[in-house]
């Protein structure tokens, strides 16, 4: 019984990159326009329920991919998921590798990341006191983990990811740069997203797909748009199973510590929907 109520008060909210607008990944799809105070969201929000737990879809970039990543409205984004009951946020993205055991292909669940934007807003509330240390959700992580592992996906259980304004690709001595500075992967959209999510009082974690070795690997072909989206293309079946076997696994649980604590770190952001 308790199962079932935990199941009930679970909603997850998917932010997808590429790949992940399979209309068979929902059942019972509804689509609807929003609004927040912050503007309006990247696009549509799909609902409908994956293995009988409520999701919501969001395009982080769009669906025809228009949005660039430092254009994404990262507030409306997440107001919008907390404002539909969304207790969870899985969401995928894409990175470039800076470690050699980190492979073109592999899946890295990211726990840490190092903030090189300059442009993005990161807070939802002006004034809110809420703590970015420790933002990703470790028991969604660890969760996600452990689903990888069963589905025998190459999977690294922790990155630090550092996230820069883009698009565009680093030059050769900041790769070199990231790398000292204990980087594993590098992307553009990690941040503010994971920290806004934590100041709303959100389970967020993150799977990080990599597509290249950015430009730090001497005598690797350089990175290209063409590449990342050749890679990412044939890996898009690899976060789909990942999610979609995940996320019964997350409805099952009890999640109401976790998302009790999380509302407490939340407590000064006083205008965010509650639910």
């Amino acid at each position: 019984m308790a199962s079932a109520a935990a199941s009930a008060a679970v909603k997850i909210g998917i932010i997808r990159e590429t790949g992940l607008d399979d209309p068979e990944i929902l059942e019972g799809r509804t689509e609807k326009y929003v609004d927040t105070p912050s503007g309006k969201p990247s696009d549509a929000l799909i609902g409908g329920k994956i293995k009988k737990v409520d999701c919501v879809l969001l395009a982080r970039h769009e669906r025809q991919h228009t949005i660039m990543p430092s254009k994404v409205n990262y507030q409306a984004n997440v107001w919008a998921l907390k404002e539909e009951g969304c207790t969870h946020v899985i969401v995928t993205t894409a990175c470039g590798c800076l470690r050699e055991e980190i492979q073109p292909g592999d899946i890295v669940i990211i726990d840490q990341f190092i903030d090189r934007t300059s442009r993005r807003p990161q807070i939802l509330y002006d004034g809110s006191h809420s703590c970015t240390r420790g933002p990703f959700c470790p028991k969604t992580r660890d969760v996600l983990i452990e689903t990888a592992k069963k589905l025998g996906l190459r999977c690294h259980c922790k990155g630090t990811v550092v996230t820069i304004e883009g698009p565009r690709f680093s030059s050769r001595a900041e790769s070199f740069m990231f790398c000292t500075w204990g980087a594993d992967v590098i992307n553009m959209t990690t941040v503010p997203e994971v920290i806004l999510a934590k100041e709303a009082g959100i389970c967020y974690a993150s799977i990080a797909k990599a597509t290249d070795y950015d430009c730090w690997k001497e005598h690797e072909e350089a990175v290209s748009v063409d590449r990342v989206l050749k890679t990412l293309k044939e890996n898009a079946n690899k976060a789909k199973s990942l999610i979609i076997t995940t996320i019964p696994q997350i409805g099952s649980m009890e999640w109401s510590e976790t998302l009790h604590n999380l509302k407490n770190m939340a407590q000064y952001s006083v205008l965010l929907p509650r639910h």
